[in-house]
This record gives C-alpha cells, sequence and structure tokens, in this order.
C-alpha cells in the first residue's frame, strides 16, 4: 500500500525548506552576525585601517567587526585577557574575553624559511612580542603580546623579506602545508614547491577568494610527511602508469567537534595544474558551501551530503570545464615521516630534525637557531606540521657540532619518544576559545614520562588540546587530549581531559585511519594526566602483543579497564 502524504494543517502555508545560503543557488542574503560583517566590507580591506586609523588611534579605537572579524584576514586575533578561568570561556561576552593585545600569525607555506626570515621573525618576537614564538602544526609561527600599534612597523620588517600574515587566519585559504624536505628528500620523486608557491602568488590575498564559508586547509606534497587526511583539499604524490608523476587529490577533510576524513576523488593532477584545481576547488567551496550554520560551513559537510562522485562532476563541468585523467592511488611509506634525527639528503648531504617542547620556542631561540644554521649549513630552516624544526644542507662532519648546538638552546635532535611525539595548542594561556592551559602541561608530561619510563622502543603520540576544536588533532592521536572542566578530587571542577585512545591517520602502509576509542567517563584532571599516561604506557608496554605492535591496535583490542 502506497503511503499516504500527511495533509497540510488548515490555514497554514506549507513551510519552505531552509536554504543554507548557497551562492550558487542565489541564496545570497547574509543568514549569521559573520557573514553579514563579510559582506558590509571584504575582510582583507581592514589592512588599511590598521595603518591609517587603528595604528595611531589604539586599541580603543578599532571597530568591534573588525576587532572579532576582519582582522583575522591579516592573521590577527585578540589574545584572551589573562586571569580568566576555563570555566568562564563559554560564559563571556567577547569583549569580556579580550585583551588589548593580539596573537599573530606568521605564515610560512610549505614550512621554508632562510636566515633572513628566519631572523626577522626572531626580531619582531624580540622587538614587539615579548620574545614569545610558537612553532604550530600547520607550519606557521605565531607571536603573542601585539598591540595594534606596532602591526605596521611588523608588516614592514616581515614583508620585507618575503613573509606575510595575509589571510593567516579567517574565512580564507590559510597557509598551504607542504612535505618538510621537499627538493631535498632522496625519496621524493616530484617537488612540489613550485606548485605552492604558485598558488600563494596568484591565490593568498585575492578578493574573488577572501570570503570562503569558512577556512580552507590545504596540502600539497610528494611524500606523506604531512597529514593530509586532516585537510579541505590535499595533493599527494603519485606515479601514473601512463602520465608519470602527479598528484592524487582529496578533498573534505577536518577535525574539530566533527572530524572527517578526507576523500580520494581518483583524479591524476599534474605538477603544472595544481594551482588551477586548487583554485576551481575554492571556488566550488566558496560557491556551493554552506554559510546558514557555521559549524556546518567547512567543505567536508559538502563533500559528505553529495558524494565524491558528484563533486568530480560539479567540479569538472562547472569550475573547470573539463574532465581530470583518473589516477591511481598513492604509494604509502613503510614507516611514518617526522624527519626527527639526522637524514641524508639526495645531494648526499644531511638536514637534522630537532624538536623543542610542544612547539614553544621564543625570539631569542629563533636568532640562535639562524646563527647555528649558518655556521652548519646553507642557513635553509624547515617547519614541520608536528610543531618541529629542521636545518637543512649539513656536511657530515659538522652534524654532530649541530647537534650539540641545537640541544644547548633547548632543540633535541635525538629526543626521547615522549618529547619527539606530543603536541599541544595554543591552550588558555592566550586563546579565548580554551578551556584549559596546554603547554606547560604538555611540558610537565613529558618530563615526567621521560623521568619514570625512559626512552621506550616504539612511539605513544600525545596530542593535548585546551577546548573541543582540535588545533593540535585530538581525534588522531594515540592519547588524544580534549580539555574541559571535570570533578577534582574534592569533587570540585578543575581543569582536565576528555581523553580518546588509539586514534590516526594513513600515514605509512598498513596503517587504517580512524578516531579512535572514546570510552564513556574516561576524563583525567590536568593535575593527574602526566601519572595517568604513565599508566596507560606501562600498561601497553607490558601488554603488548610484541614490540611491533602499536598503541592504537593494542587500544583497540584490550578490555575498558586497562585504558582507565
Amino acid at each position: 500500500m502506497a503511503a499516504s502524504t500527511p495533509a497540510a494543517t488548515p490555514g497554514r502555508a506549507a513551510r519552505k525548506p531552509r536554504g543554507e545560503g548557497q551562492w550558487a543557488l542565489g541564496h545570497r542574503e547574509p543568514l549569521n552576525p559573520n557573514e553579514r560583517t563579510k559582506k558590509d566590507d571584504n575582510g582583507l580591506n581592514v589592512r588599511a585601517r590598521i595603518e591609517n586609523i587603528y595604528a595611531h588611534r589604539g586599541f580603543a579605537s578599532i571597530d568591534p567587526a573588525d576587532l572579532r572579524g576582519r582582522m583575522r584576514w591579516w592573521g590577527l586575533y585578540t589574545q584572551r585577557k589573562p586571569g580568566i578561568d576555563g570555566g568562564r570561556t563559554a560564559v563571556l561576552e567577547p569583549h569580556e574575553l579580550d585583551d588589548e593585545y593580539f596573537m599573530l600569525r606568521i605564515r610560512i607555506d610549505g614550512g621554508q624559511l632562510d636566515l633572513a626570515q628566519l631572523r626577522a621573525i626572531a626580531d619582531v618576537s624580540s622587538k614587539y612580542g615579548r620574545d614569545t614564538a610558537d612553532i604550530t602544526d600547520r607550519q606557521n609561527i605565531q607571536l603573542h603580546w601585539v598591540r595594534v600599534e606596532d602591526v605596521p612597523a611588523i608588516w614592514r620588517e616581515i614583508e620585507a623579506v618575503g613573509l606575510s600574515t595575509t589571510e593567516a587566519c579567517g574565512d580564507t585559504p590559510r597557509v598551504v602545508l607542504g612535505s618538510p624536505v621537499a627538493g631535498i628528500s632522496e625519496h621524493e620523486v616530484l617537488d612540489a614547491t613550485p606548485a605552492i608557491d604558485e598558488i600563494v602568488e596568484k591565490y593568498i590575498g585575492d578578493p574573488a577568494l577572501s570570503n570562503l564559508p569558512r577556512k580552507f586547509k590545504s596540502v600539497v606534497s610528494w611524500l606523506a610527511d604531512v597529514p593530509y587526511e586532516a585537510n579541505d583539499i590535499a595533493f599527494l604524490g603519485v606515479v601514473h602508469p601512463e602520465h608519470g608523476p602527479g598528484f592524487d587529490l582529496w578533498v573534505g577533510g577536518g577535525l574539530s567537534t566533527n572530524p572527517m576524513l578526507a576523500q580520494r576523488l581518483g583524479t591524476w593532477v599534474p605538477l603544472a595544474e595544481v594551482a588551477e584545481v586548487y583554485a576551481a576547488v575554492a571556488r566550488l567551496f566558496r560557491d556551493y558551501g554552506y554559510r546558514r550554520l557555521r559549524n556546518r560551513a567547512r567543505i567536508k559537510f559538502l563533500v559528505a551530503d553529495w558524494g565524491v562522485a558528484k563533486f568530480r562532476q560539479i567540479l569538472e563541468d562547472e569550475f573547470l570545464g573539463r574532465k581530470l585523467a583518473d589516477g591511481p592511488a598513492p604509494e604509502l611509506p613503510e614507516h611514518p615521516i617526522d624527519h626527527i634525527g639526522v637524514h641524508r639528503q639526495r645531494d648526499g648531504k644531511f638536514y637534522v630534525g630537532a624538536a623543542a617542547v610542544a612547539g614553544r620556542v621564543s625570539g631569542t631561540v629563533l636568532a640562535q637557531v639562524a646563527d647555528i644554521a649558518e655556521a652548519h649549513g646553507s642557513g635553509r630552516v624547515r617547519l614541520t606540521p608536528y610543531q618541529k624544526l629542521l636545518v637543512l644542507d649539513v656536511a657530515e662532519n659538522k652534524v654532530e657540532s649541530l647537534i650539540a648546538a641545537l640541544d644547548a638552546i633547548g632543540l633535541q635532535a635525538r629526543p626521547s619518544s615522549w618529547r619527539r611525539d606530543t603536541m599541544a595548542c595554543t591552550g588558555i594561556e592566550y586563546c579565548k576559545l580554551a578551556i584549559v592551559e596546554t603547554k606547560a602541561t604538555a611540558a610537565r608530561t613529558i618530563e615526567h614520562l621521560e623521568r619514570t619510563i625512559g626512552r621506550i622502543d616504539g612511539s605513544i603520540s600525545i596530542n593535548v588540546n585546551g577546548c573541543p576544536n582540535a588545533c593540535a588533532r585530538t581525534q588522531v592521536a594515540d592519547i588524544g587530549l580534549k580539555g574541559q572542566l571535570v570533578p577534582g578530587p574534592d569533587g570540585e571542577m578543575v581543569e582536565g581531559f576528555q581523553v580518546h585512545l588509539g586514534g590516526g591517520l594513513s600515514m605509512a602502509q598498513g596503517q587504517n585511519p580512524n578516531f579512535g576509542r572514546k570510552l564513556r567517563g574516561l576524563k583525567t584532571t590536568a593535575a593527574e594526566l602526566p601519572e595517568y599516561a604513565e599508566r596507560l604506557a606501562r600498561r601497553y608496554l607490558d601488554g603488548r602483543k610484541d614490540a611491533a605492535e602499536p598503541f592504537a591496535e593494542w587500544v583497540l583490542r584490550v578490555d575498558e579497564e586497562e585504558l582507565r
């Protein structure tokens, strides 16, 4: 029997489906305050007001729509006012959380720095940022304590050496991640740097792409040494049996509160066409992306609703005007690559990867790195998407001297796995969205594990996040920590974490990407985290089948009580 259609309620018109604010479907009227702010004025235009008005009249003169919106288009976020605990993050109004200082994000596409650039960042950190600097997990460097009065001077200094803060934040094309060893790796077939350079030159700061529904994170890399599955768009190196070296296209990745992994479109893109295809995907996102709800505005939701077949068809038919070649899946390395330690380059020289503690460095340290790199190599330095740093072009007879010099300033080229595999986001120290502290917590946890367990054969990654937004990739770590308030020993609410276990990405052969195991009620206070991590690590080391069994596989097979 056919289903009957419910009768309309007498006197009430049928409700039209709510639109998602998709421009391509004619929905141009803003559906939330963020979209209204962007329609009122392009975020890129705020630079003139910063230079001509705000830098002269000070913080109090900044228009609220610029302060909490458009200034992000130039890498500027107001930082958190000191002394506000995490329990008030979601309660206070934005102006109550604002300090009169900014976090400033310097975009470093591909993670590539030369001596002049490194020294410029060190100099502005020392002069204008109270000597602060953090290496982020997107190959950027972030400064703190920046006054609006000093922003034009910072721009002049870093732009003079080829750096910028353009679209380092905001609903824009963010920094392009690239392999830290692009152009020097023995295992690389094709250097993706020209494609990254073309993307930056043509499309970063382009008003036509500066009003996207949300952020647009990207990867262009031959090697699988960047988290390509967690990005909106990724190009990963592959050799086509007929066309030769090129790139496999992935779309729709992203973590935060609704994590999704990027999916292959099944296409092969030659190096010369990567920038064109990148821009076509960005335009598709601009025109078809959802703009009604901010928490559904990333491209991953569009890909999930459409499926990859429809996404590819729309991309080809409406934004490229041609078909893309079908292509094979990329071949992953035998083991994950993080570049820490000493590695031979294709030219016979060496590069050395070193770890700070959860990315925390300083202007002073960066200046010292520049001096060390100049004395031991060519001066080229690279940043990784795991908050680490590489010095390139080192002669074999200078490797040990370089390692000793880096160690003397707190950068270890032979670190414990705990330091090597721990990341942390900015946290409550500076971030207005955070609920808990992260950097010092990560440092305490590393120190405790180094002291109590020491070096291990294997790896247990720990990602410390100050809130649910997963900037340090909560769901794809062996131990992923999401900051929240939890009951303390006496029942009072204290800083702590919800625990995710056994997550990971496909960074090597045999790895299955997943978001891990989240057990009901599995939480730890921040104070107890070092001991919890130690207890969990000892159980794994004692209970694994053999030294080859990864932590993630052990997590999936043991009883819940083993994980508490």
